[in-house]
């Protein structure tokens, strides 16, 4: 990627602000260094919008966090995904309605506060810093209650297709998102409380009930720390295990990193020939096939742990998954498909998975730039808000979804700007 590069965007400065006009779309050409500073403005008021709730919002399952709701749905699991599936599928913003209380995600927490100093790194701002900093001590003092470790998880009962969470009952994926936060945060300001934390958490990654599956080179774990679960989700394991080496290499501990070996050495080894994974093993135990973001966490998990242990052991399978991720999940316009068999809805998550994983690949193997660039530019144009400073939820075929989901809209696309701002020029000028 040069700065000669340029990108088309259906979005400028109409009359001094971030917003078009009709007469306008489809004729602006913005230079590397203009799209630049105009992603580094749409970060900063993506940001702002977290920081003008203090970090409090609603989230993509929060329905039960109606206490009515929760009432009602009682302990039937039909209950709860009905209420749940009505609440988040509604194309208009119901939660006010039906009384759903904002809350604090660490999902979203580590992502905003990820983005943060990624933006410190760049800029050395001490603001970023210190609000970096705030977010981050807010995750350590705010874990799952009743669990030996560090572990975190959301902040409203959520039934899912395998299991039932209560209120803030912590999970693996959440956890292994805190852990790359406090580890960020520990590479940034050399704070030990960080790393003591991150290497708590990352016990509970390695030793919560339960191991699904593992032989001498492999190793799976369940979602959540329940023995009674017997659901495999594919990303867990490659999140965990990549979480894991990353603090091994940053600790020396050889055995972290060889655990986190065995954990994505079992994800790899369930890649398809077309280089993908399907959400859940065996894959009729979800209605997820080849879906976008999931493929991306994979992809993402693969790459730090290569990197991690010094090795180009899943060089191949990242190499054969993020062809898979680009031909089959993304239009050649870069819009974000759903799955690779469905394009609707378009979800900001997979926009902003997308932006993440090239830049990330841009940044690590030197490609990947232009896809993230097209990717940006597509969302830009098509999934954002210039009068709110919000992100759309989802585009479906004739209409947009403008709820405000916090974690979802807002710190995706926080921590995907800052990937994207991070991996090209390194500066907001």
């Amino acid at each position: 990627m040069t700065t000669a590069h340029v990108i088309e965007l259906e979005s400028a400065r109409a009359t001094g602000e971030l917003g078009v006009t009709p007469a306008v779309r489809d004729t602006i050409r913005l230079t590397r260094s203009s799209e630049t500073r105009f992603a580094a403005e749409v970060l900063e008021r993506a940001i702002e919008t977290g920081r003008s709730i203090d970090f409090s919002g609603y989230s993509k399952h929060d329905a039960l966090n109606a206490r009515w709701l929760e009432v009602l749905a009682g302990q039937s699991r039909l209950r709860r995904l009905a209420a749940i599936q009505l609440v988040m599928r509604s194309p208009f913003n119901v939660r006010p309605l039906v009384r759903v209380r904002t809350a604090r995600n660490p999902k979203g927490i580590s992502l905003f506060s990820r983005a943060l100093i990624s933006r410190y790194r760049r800029t050395g701002s001490g603001r970023d810093a210190d609000e970096a900093r705030y977010l981050l001590g807010w995750l350590i003092d705010n874990p799952s209650p009743g669990f030996a470790q560090k572990c975190w998880g959301y902040p409203y009962p959520w039934q899912d297709v395998g299991f039932f969470a209560p209120r803030n009952f912590p999970n693996r994926v959440v956890t292994s998102f805190v852990v790359q936060s406090l580890l960020d945060g520990y590479e940034a300001f050399a704070e030990q409380g960080y790393l003591d934390a991150a290497a708590e958490a990352v016990q509970f990654l390695l030793t919560a009930p339960k191991t699904m599956y593992e032989d001498d080179q492999h190793r799976c774990m369940s979602y959540v720390p329940d023995a009674s679960v017997n659901w495999i989700v594919m990303d867990v394991s490659a999140l965990s295990g990549a979480a894991a080496a990353r603090l091994g290499a940053l600790t020396d501990n050889d055995d972290l990193v060889t655990e986190g070996g065995r954990l994505v050495r079992y994800v790899v080894s369930k890649q398809t020939g077309d280089g993908a994974w399907y959400y859940s093993e065996p894959p009729s135990d979800s209605h997820i096939r080849h879906d976008n973001y999931h493929t991306g966490f994979i992809l993402d998990a693969i790459s730090q742990y290569d990197r991690a242990a010094g090795t180009s052991e899943f060089r191949v399978a990242y190499d054969r998954g993020i062809d898979f991720y680009r031909r089959r999940l993304f239009e050649s316009d870069g819009a974000a498909r759903f799955m690779s068999d469905q394009l609707y809805p378009i979800d900001i998550h997979g926009c902003a998975q997308g932006v993440i994983t090239f830049s990330l690949q841009e940044q690590y193997y030197g490609t990947g730039g232009d896809m993230s660039a097209r990717i940006l530019a597509w969302t830009l144009a098509n999934m954002w808000d210039p009068d709110s400073g919000w992100f759309y939820y989802q585009k479906r075929r004739r209409y947009r979804t403008a709820i405000r989901e916090l974690r979802w809209c807002q710190g995706w696309m926080s921590w995907a700007l800052a990937c994207y701002l991070e991996a090209t020029t390194g500066e907001e000028s």
